[in-house]
């Protein structure tokens, strides 16, 4: 199998430095995450935006790029931007950030219900960041809250607005999505094309059970205070010490972790910036 690809989400949307201390909300806050978490090992680093005042989640063009720039600089971590639409749901605020042509960034190929709201993302709007991404040449990773999610990813290469071999990200456990359960983590895999890549990434008690799943399947794992906050039961985590357990146990299970040039490797990305 390939070495192990972990992937981190540090900040996401919804936690907040009341729920606990160690969120990264600022821009420097991310970046020190960034830097600390690719020591303890992780490969690519998954990038959202908070507003400052209230940390809410931000569409602001310029806290993404001063984020980006400042890990760019910082570290050889594989930045992925959210084109995610809690912030801003139209085209033009998901899409403004993709003009930073990092080398990866989400795209969700579908609608879904959120536990508080319904999370849309219509044909057109799926369509036009895709043709983005391969005009920047920006590989996407695909964001998959249930099965048929899959099918629109790869309806998108047959159109020419993504470039195979494609990345998926599992999402699983997110109430009003697909159950975290091996059946299902399983029934996703065997979905996907022959050649494509992907990731599990489990919500809340979700995350470790999906994470070593994934390790024994070949899969790779994303954690994070996005998905979770907590290290064990009452027990609040830091991104680096749970970057640091999951590093823990996939060379207890046979499987280094991948550095991040490794991990270009294996996802088979373009040097930075380089146009599809």
């Amino acid at each position: 199998m390939d070495k192990l690809i972990i992937t981190v989400a540090p900040t996401g949307s919804i936690p907040t430095k009341k729920m606990t201390p160690h969120v990264p909300i600022t821009p420097a806050e991310i970046i020190e995450a960034g830097i600390r978490c690719e020591a303890a090992g992780a490969a690519v680093f998954h990038i959202h935006a908070r507003d400052l005042k209230d940390e809410s989640a931000s569409s602001d063009f310029s806290l993404f790029e001063e984020i980006y720039t400042g890990l760019k600089q910082k570290t050889n971590l594989i930045l992925q931007i959210s084109t995610g639409g809690r912030a801003g749901a139209n085209y033009e605020e998901r899409n403004a950030r993709l003009t930073l042509r990092p080398e990866m960034a989400s795209l969700t190929t579908g609608s879904v219900n959120f536990p508080n709201r319904v999370y849309a993302n219509s044909p057109d709007l799926i369509a036009s960041l895709a043709k983005d991404m391969v005009r920047y040449g920006v590989k996407p990773e695909m964001e998959i809250f249930d099965v048929s999610m899959i099918s629109n990813a790869v309806d998108l290469v047959g159109r020419g607005l993504a470039t195979p071999p494609l990345h998926f990200d599992f999402v699983l456990g997110l109430k009003g999505a697909i159950p975290a359960t091996i059946e299902n983590l399983t029934h996703l895999r065997s979905c996907i094309p022959s050649d494509a890549t992907w990731t599990a990434a489990g919500v809340g008690r979700a995350q470790l059970p999906m994470n070593i799943h994934a390790i024994l399947m070949g899969g790779h794992a994303r954690v994070g205070l996005e998905d979770n906050i907590y290290y064990a039961r009452g027990e609040l985590a830091t991104n680096e010490r749970l970057v640091k357990r999951i590093v823990r146990l996939s060379r207890e299970l046979g499987r280094e972790p991948a550095t991040p040039d490794e991990a270009r490797e294996i996802l088979q990305l373009k040097p930075s910036g380089q146009d599809g």
